[in-house]
């Protein structure tokens, strides 16, 4: 099976390609340039896996939280290939992806991605149980909800940030933070592998980025902000 997965949810964006021989994946840490090399890079991680996009037989992406111009972006690029070659498309919550690979260590696991103004994007899962929800959280809510928990894991692109402001108010519990980030884009094929396994719906044509919270634009246009 040929896979090409996207994570564009930060501007650390990341790209993977699975096929039956091949596994290749690429990471662009440039800032806000994501609209500048996103097509690019697909057509060419495709080319070093010896395929085209019409041999893919599935795409996966992060569908939000995250940044509005990277989720658009990415969702953008696969409905494209959906449409022109009828490719389906796995939506996977960024937060969810960020956790996967440390999803076996045993313990509770807070994934995060700085949402700015003093807020995180967070979601805390425990095994297969989920404990707080991927949303948009103040600080406060984020430390009642660790309160009870000894040690865990932080992870995702600002999982150092949380965590010293975690450790400012809990200066006796254990967090555990990834040395090195993860490769994102490797978690998101192993994800919709699942999916697909499971027999999951993909998304619907109508389906788009999951945002969380409303961009400056429209709080400008609802006079929340000026």
């Amino acid at each position: 099976m040929n896979i090409l997965a996207l994570d564009c949810a930060v501007t650390r964006i990341s790209l993977a390609v699975k096929t039956e021989t091949k596994f290749i994946s690429t990471t662009y840490d440039i800032g806000m340039r994501q609209s500048e090399i996103l097509v690019p890079a697909i057509d060419e991680i495709l080319k070093k896996a010896e395929i085209t996009a019409a041999e893919l037989n599935a795409s996966a992406l992060t569908i939000g939280p995250g940044s509005f111009t990277g989720l658009r972006l990415g969702i953008s690029a696969l409905k494209a290939i959906e449409l022109a070659y009828n490719v389906p498309v796995y939506g996977i919550s960024s937060l969810e992806n960020y956790a996967f690979p440390y999803k076996n260590f045993g313990i509770p696991l807070l994934s995060c991605i700085d949402a700015n103004k003093d807020k995180f994007y967070a979601r805390i899962t425990n095994g297969e149980k989920l404990l707080l929800k991927d949303d948009d959280y103040e600080l406060e809510k984020i430390s009642e909800a660790v309160k009870d928990i000894e040690t865990i894991c932080i992870c995702g692109p600002d999982a150092v940030k949380l965590s010293e402001k975690l450790k400012a108010i809990y200066t006796a519990k254990n967090f555990l933070i990834p040395a090195v980030s993860s490769q994102t884009a490797e978690s998101l094929i192993k994800i919709t592998e699942s999916l697909i396994e499971k027999k999951a719906e993909p998304l619907k044509n109508f389906d788009g980025p999951v945002y969380l919270r409303a961009s400056e634009a429209e709080l400008k246009l609802q006079g929340t902000i000026s």
